[in-house]
């Protein structure tokens, strides 16, 4: 079943007082910091083998990252050299589009900076830009298994064409952040009636918390399907985002994606506050547009592909619970320094400027704003 949003908020706030107290047995999710590891128009999933692809994103994890990533010549955890993400076992991508400030005033674009998102004990997490990535098992249904990933898997999460909150996927938000809470990125259950489905109407004095959840069950038998979706499933009761309620699976999946897997879920922190100047923000207008060309915010989206080693995220979902806290899984993983992750870059294959502290005529790629 869904949590209800007020019972998964308690249970969530009650798991990372836990964890502060040092107590792992009530954690059900890995959830941990990946830097940036390049920006740029390329996208194995979508687009692959296309060089550039149509819209920017902002790409994290093993730098063994192509235009093509073919499962039947690449091993990511084979060919990648560094990861930007903790955990060194992982050279899985996580990539998602960029956001983009257009001038109210001549039209131009700035791309809109990633920060550093906060950990449970109030301090932030070490990375630079980029995203958190969660992996979480049932809340409920303790003994039930949690499959991993099996290699070659990817997936996705949205659609870039979607323009209207109706038709919005679930588990895909934004949080306008108060000042209090530019460090931690927000108390409470994720997408819940305190998000919008739409970029927000207002400047947000702590910047903007986009969460991208994934589906949580699968079919057995497909690594990929031709839209990317229809060999996952959300668990039975999940609705459009319109009705609020969170994508964040319980204990049951459908006949037909039998089996659970981790559900991943993504939080990316965008630096908005150097665009607040409140006349870019009058008559319920906002002046954020996605890279694919989306001003409403609705067509947010989320790409994954597995590139975990051997067994290694099979191990720490095993031991979730078990000797492993949220934040730290050093019992059953391995975790390098921030200042290593954040090391982890590699150049841009489709070399280009992305507005990355620069003004452009035009988004990248020659999107157009519709």
């Amino acid at each position: 079943m869904i949590w209800q949003i007020i019972a998964f908020t308690a249970l969530l706030l009650a798991q990372d007082a836990s964890a502060q107290r040092g107590n792992p047995g009530s954690t059900a999710f890995l959830r941990f910091g990946c830097s940036q590891l390049v920006v740029e128009r390329i996208d194995p999933l979508v687009n692959p083998g296309q060089n550039p692809s149509t819209h920017t994103h902002q790409i994290v994890g093993g730098n063994s990252f192509n235009s093509s990533m073919d499962p039947h010549t690449i091993d990511p955890p084979a060919q990648s050299t560094c990861t930007s993400c903790i955990y060194t076992e992982d050279t899985s991508n996580y990539w998602t589009a960029s956001i983009y400030f257009q001038s109210p005033e001549n039209g131009t674009f700035k791309r809109v900076p990633q920060m550093a998102n906060g950990r449970a004990n109030g301090t932030l997490l070490e990375q630079e830009g980029g995203l958190t990535v969660y992996y979480m098992k049932p809340f409920s249904g303790k003994n039930m298994k949690t499959t991993a990933f099996p290699v070659g898997f990817r997936m996705l999460a949205g659609n870039p064409l979607n323009r209207n909150l109706s038709t919005m996927a679930a588990g895909l938000c934004h949080r306008c952040l108060a000042a209090s809470e530019r460090t931690m990125g927000g108390n409470g259950a994720p997408c819940d009636k305190n998000d919008y489905g739409a970029f927000p109407p207002k400047p947000c004095p702590g910047g903007i918390r986009t969460t991208v959840i994934f589906p949580s069950c699968w079919d057995g038998k497909n690594l990929d399907s031709p839209d990317h979706r229809s060999h996952v499933a959300y668990a039975p009761g999940t609705h459009s985002q319109a009705t609020w309620n969170s994508a964040l699976a319980g204990d049951k999946c459908p006949d037909t994606h039998p089996v659970r897997i981790p559900q991943v879920m993504y939080e990316v922190m965008f630096d908005t506050t150097q665009f607040n100047n409140p006349d870019y923000w009058k008559n319920g207008k906002q002046p954020l547009v996605y890279s694919f060309g989306d001003p409403t915010g609705y067509g947010a989206h989320g790409d994954y592909l597995f590139g975990w080693k051997g067994d290694a995220l099979q191990r720490g979902m095993d031991a979730l619970g078990n000797g492993c806290s949220s934040e730290d899984c050093t019992s059953a993983l391995k975790i390098q320094s921030g200042k290593d992750a954040i090391a982890c870059t590699k150049a841009q294959i489709a070399k280009e400027d992305v507005g990355t502290g620069s003004w452009l005529k035009e988004l990248p790629g020659g999107v157009q704003v519709m």
